[in-house]
């Protein structure tokens, strides 16, 4: 059952988590309109190759780090502040939708898996980001990763993002067929005010820990 909920809890984790690699999810979905399914599949699994490591070293990183109280506060300060950060990405980025398509020029020489495993390597903002969510979850005994353990849940994150940022992907495209309104407004205002939102709420909740 552990390894169950192992699987679960980061593949949960990690399907919603897909949306804060914003960058990731607008090129995919210019390799998604340039190119089709077949190597946009392959450009996540370039993604996702290199999220492996990053989970699963942040992971073991994490996870020594439960008895150092001075460092989780310092951390669960950072991923508030992270969560700011990440509205203001997406808004700003809003308005630059066209350097998508420069990017994805650079690389139209290189194959989608390559193109993955480039973009995800300069995506640093995962690793405070999973840093982040492996102590709140070791913390909260949400995921046991003694032993073998450990790479079931890091098998459901990867799996997460994958199927996460495909279905995002194919989300924006249908939008974007649809309606210009929101295809205008979803980077733009609605994701950057979820994440002000989430922001709100885990400095409410860092409050009440540490104000006593």
């Amino acid at each position: 059952m552990q390894i169950l909920k192992n699987i679960f809890v980061g593949f949960l984790v990690s399907f919603i988590g897909s949306i804060p690699l914003g960058y990731l999810n607008i090129v995919g979905y210019e390799v998604y309109k340039s190119f089709g399914l077949n190597e946009t599949i392959f450009y996540l699994l370039g993604v996702i190759s290199i999220e492996f490591f990053v989970i699963y070293f942040t992971l073991i990183f994490a996870n020594k780090l439960i008895e150092n109280k001075k460092l989780i506060k310092f951390i669960e300060g950072f991923s508030i502040v992270f969560m700011f950060l990440l509205a203001y990405i997406f808004y700003s980025s809003a308005s630059k939708e066209a350097s998508s398509q420069s990017v994805l020029d650079k690389y139209v020489d290189y194959s989608p898996f390559v193109v993955g495993v480039i973009l995800s390597c300069l995506n640093f903002i995962q690793i405070p980001f999973w840093t982040s969510w492996n102590l709140y979850l070791l913390n909260g005994n949400y995921i046991e990763v003694s032993k073998s353990r450990k790479y079931f849940y890091v098998f459901g994150t990867i799996f997460g993002t994958f199927l996460g940022m495909l279905v995002l992907i194919l989300s924006l495209d249908y939008v974007t067929n649809q309606t210009d309104f929101l295809a205008k407004y979803l980077m733009k205002v609605i994701i950057p005010l979820v994440f002000i939102i989430l922001g709100l709420v885990q400095g409410f909740k860092f409050y009440k820990k540490y104000s006593k």
